[in-house]
């Protein structure tokens, strides 16, 4: 029996349209659409609510009853429905369960579609290399001994719910971090811990945003930043990171989508996925525009003690003594320890025109009561004494070295190019895409897997919104990125769309 997928890849080929092409075509109208929704239906996942099968028909100019296969029971509406289905109880209604509609919008690739194309090859016996998460424990990547001894002796004391900000002995040692950092005015007080930096960026965009409020994300971004603010309600407006300038922000794009809506800027610095490290002088323009225009700045750091080449991580809440700061760090990179999920977040600067504001950072914080406690007992263990990571930062370390093996490695393959990272595990190399004719880089990205059995992100995946990005994490050893690189330029030899 042909299905709704089947007839949608039919009219999609009849009108000459790619999934990338429904998707913009979407945006034009005001139509909540993603990429990862359309691939759903083209693979035949799941089915369009009532409104988005409306779309699609008159977009591929077809009658929506046949694209639909005449089955209205398999679409689905924006409310529960209640649908008839031949059950065990003789055909009485049955009401099916929808995910939330603050969802639609939501997206997160880093873990989508791709990601779960290789894991159905691989419950299938194939062996998938993964160039796609930052995960620095299959890598060989162990957590410091030292760590790992303290959590065990500390576990027996762990028992039981910490304050919901933190343990004691944890703030303490993040509070001294952030005076070495040079963060102004900050007191235990202003500290949180949290499950991962995810979980406290989670919380800080619900603390803030209402619907309509616009906050200044960047482009390239960390996704979550963006999936965290639409899920809040709020819209993100992304500037431009500029390749061309070793992929720091736009100062001029960003002033251009400030209005009377905008709240905040985030910074992503050293930046997931490219690798920039943010001078100074870049940071004191983004104060000054936020002065200008009166804007939180949050700015997460997580990669800050990944820093090659001699270079310096600055942090921009210390140039913002008269502004409201939130610092995000942790310990999953730096110290990796990304499974024990032990971030923070640091309040600092003018602390007075948000305390309404710090009130509902309180509230969500209260509420899911505390982070992990015995991977709190541990943050003070890790932030003193040996850092571990300085060994792989410099020439003849790991990190130090693959990354100058995949930089050279990439940009030899005719057709590639990048800008070499300077921080954190990440690069974010340039397809040509004339050359190979790619429009659709969520595509190039599974022919690769399905093909050489590389797993990668799409340059889409981080709201990049140009076919012509992907990135590679380049946390493997050298035989591997070797193995990796070797079979990208072989696929490449013949890949076009």
């Amino acid at each position: 029996m042909e299905t709704f997928a089947d007839r949608l890849k039919a009219a999609m080929n009849e009108q000459g349209l790619k999934q990338v092409d429904l998707v913009r075509l979407a945006q034009q109208k005001g139509i909540k659409l993603g990429k990862s929704h359309v691939s759903q239906y083209v693979s035949g996942k799941t089915v369009p609510r009532t409104d988005i099968l409306h779309f699609l028909a008159d977009a591929l100019q077809v009658d929506p009853d046949w694209l639909n296969n005449n089955n209205n029971d398999s679409t689905l509406s924006d409310v529960d429905e209640i649908q008839t289905s031949a059950d065990n109880s003789g055909g009485m209604k049955v009401r099916e369960f929808k995910k939330s509609s603050k969802l639609n919008n939501v997206l997160y690739d880093v873990r989508g579609p791709v990601v779960d194309e290789a894991a159905r090859m691989e419950e299938m016996g194939t062996h998938v290399l993964k160039l796609n998460i930052g995960n620095p424990a299959p890598f060989g990547f162990r957590t410091p001994d030292e760590v790992i001894y303290d959590m065990s002796r500390q576990l027996s004391d762990c028992e039981g719910y910490s304050a919901s900000a933190g343990l004691f002995s944890a703030r303490k040692a993040i509070m001294q971090y952030a005076q070495l950092k040079h963060l102004p005015n900050v007191t235990m007080n202003d500290i949180y811990t949290g499950n991962g930096v995810s979980e406290l960026i989670n919380l800080t965009m619900s603390a803030l945003l209402d619907t309509g409020d616009e906050i200044l994300i960047p482009s390239p971004d960390y996704p979550l930043w963006t999936a965290c603010a639409t899920l809040a309600g709020g819209k993100p407006v992304h500037y431009i990171c500029d390749e061309q300038s070793d992929w720091y922000p736009d100062i001029e794009d960003m002033r251009k989508k400030i209005n009377d809506r905008t709240k905040a800027i985030v910074i992503i610095n050293p930046n997931n996925p490219t690798g920039a490290l943010y001078p100074k002088e870049v940071l004191q323009q983004i104060v000054d525009l936020a002065r200008e225009h009166q804007l939180i700045i949050f700015s997460d750091e997580i990669y800050d003690r990944l820093v090659m080449d001699g270079k310096e991580h600055v942090s921009i809440a210390s140039l913002a003594p008269d502004l409201f700061c939130v610092t995000f760090s942790g310990l999953s990179k730096s110290h990796m320890i990304a499974g024990f999920r032990i971030g923070w977040m640091i309040l600092s600067g003018n602390k007075n025109i948000a305390r309404d504001y710090i009130e509902g950072i309180k509230m969500l914080s209260n509420m899911r009561l505390c982070s992990n406690v015995p991977a709190q007992s541990i943050v003070q263990t890790a932030l003193g004494g040996h850092q571990s990571v300085n060994d792989y930062i410099v020439p003849g370390g790991r990190i130090y070295e693959q990354r100058e093996y995949v930089y050279k490695a990439l940009t030899d393959i005719p057709g590639i190019s990048a800008v070499k990272p300077q921080a954190a595990f990440y690069m974010f190399p340039k397809i040509d895409t004339k050359k190979f004719n790619i429009v659709n880089d969520e595509k190039f990205a599974l022919d690769l897997l399905r093909e050489k059995k590389i797993l990668i992100v799409q340059g889409s995946g981080f709201n990049w919104h140009q076919p012509d990005h992907f990135r590679v994490v380049y946390l493997p050893r050298i035989e591997v990125l070797k193995e990796a690189v070797g079979k990208i330029g072989e696929f490449l030899q013949y890949y076009r769309q």
